[in-house]
């Protein structure tokens, strides 16, 4: 489990595929203890370390992670927001972020407002029930607060923090990230569908 605040910000070193599985290299953060078997979030996707060294860690995605989330799309110098796992004592700062990408958007909006920019975001209709406005979306890994919703689509305001210290600062029309919904949402949506 996450909290969708961003932590470091890195890069990825190398992607294989081997047979129907994506491993892949990212540069380690320094001063960061890592061990096998350890939750990473990674563009907010849930990623258990494999390997690991002074310099890297390696993580390995299945073919159901690959075909839901932007992983697939990653190369050598793709930036990668991270966010270690949540420790019982730590502060819930942004909300609760499970790591499991639910759908890719599209940024099909960005505009300035003073120092924040605003991006516009189309996903899946089916997945707009889950997204309420000033509710909460993570975005490639980062919590966010959502602005407005239309039809297709939600909105979220970046400050000067989160685009200096996120991959969303470098965000451009046309490209993926990864969404997961509130997973409070999921539930009273699935208990409210079920009665």
């Amino acid at each position: 489990m996450f909290t969708g605040i961003i932590k470091k910000l890195s890069t990825v070193e190398k992607v294989s595929k081997i047979n129907e599985s994506l491993f892949v290299e990212i540069s380690r953060p320094k001063g960061w203890k890592i061990w096998e078997g350890e939750s990473i979030s990674m563009n907010g996707i849930c990623s258990t370390v494999k390997k690991f060294n002074a310099k890297i860690f390696q993580v390995e995605y299945m073919p159901e992670t690959i075909e839901k989330t932007t992983a697939g799309d990653w190369k050598k110098g793709t930036a990668v927001n991270l966010e270690k796992s949540l420790a019982l004592k730590d502060l819930l700062d942004g909300h609760i972020v499970q790591g499991h990408i639910d759908t890719r958007g599209i940024v099909v909006g960005i505009r300035k407002d003073k120092k924040s920019k605003i991006i516009k975001i189309q996903i899946p209709t089916k997945f707009m029930r889950l997204v309420a406005e000033k509710g909460s979306v993570s975005v490639d890994g980062i919590s966010l607060t959502v602005v407005d919703t239309g039809r297709d689509w939600f909105s979220v305001s970046l400050v000067s923090y989160t685009l200096e210290n996120t991959n969303l600062g470098k965000i451009k029309i046309g490209d993926s990230v990864n969404i997961e919904t509130d997973v409070l949402a999921k539930y009273v949506d699935k208990l409210l569908r079920n009665k």
